[in-house]
């Protein structure tokens, strides 16, 4: 149970998919203009994550090496079909606000990433366990970052009017700059939160997680 809840609980923040280790960066810059773009594929990943991560963990010992990337992304492909038909009879307006982008799930690198770095190693619980925090946490920050730039260039979340009446709306943010301008304000807080900790517990300040030296292993492996 310890081990569940640790692989569950890692992708809440450890290993926030696109502010920590910068996965799924692709959708999370070109849908989250609204709140509602961003949940809205943050749902889709996550059950494409969950399910695909359940039906690797439970081939992985009969899917061939040599094909391995080619029968996850087969998996893959077929259940984004399934979340396209089921958009497209539940939830048509928000499939065609999405666009492109549920196909693309296929190629998302967050889902071949967590099929090949752990479904395809591990048994079938923790492989859920792990699916579900990472989409969760990437459902939720797409949701973030959506519910920001929504606000700024909008005054409105999920399409309420949430400021006052004489707000004027910063339009950029709702335009493909405000999509680099509101992830790059939320790494820079991140990064100033994680050193305010370190220093209020004496460590030396971290290694940014979402910087490439800290995913390079350089460091670690010349200790």
């Amino acid at each position: 149970m310890n081990r569940l809840i640790k692989e569950f609980v890692k992708g809440l923040w450890a290993e926030l998919p696109p502010f920590r280790v910068l996965l799924g960066l692709c959708p999370t810059l070109a849908v989250t203009s609204t709140a509602e773009n961003g949940l809205g594929m943050g749902a889709a990943v996550i059950f494409v994550l969950t399910m695909s991560n359940l039906i690797i963990s439970l081939l992985r010992k009969i899917i061939p090496a040599k094909v391995r990337i080619a029968c996850f992304i087969v998996i893959t492909a077929s259940l984004v079909v399934s979340v396209e038909l089921l958009m497209q009879a539940y939830a048509y307006p928000l499939y065609q606000k999405l666009g492109i982008f549920v196909p693309l799930i296929v190629v998302n690198c967050l889902i071949l990433g967590r099929a090949e770095a752990f479904a395809s190693k591990n048994e079938v619980l923790p492989s859920i366990a792990d699916a579900l925090g990472m989409g969760i946490g990437f459902a939720a920050s797409l949701t973030f970052l959506g519910a920001i730039r929504e606000v700024l260039g909008n005054g409105t979340v999920f399409g309420i009017q949430v400021m006052w009446p004489s707000f004027e709306p910063a339009s950029v943010m709702v335009m493909a700059p405000g999509a680099f301008l509101g992830l790059g304000f939320i790494l820079a807080g991140m990064n100033a939160f994680n050193r305010y900790q370190s220093r209020k517990k004496g460590e030396s300040a971290p290694i940014s997680q979402n910087s490439s030296c800290a995913s390079c292993g350089a460091c670690n492996a010349g200790k």
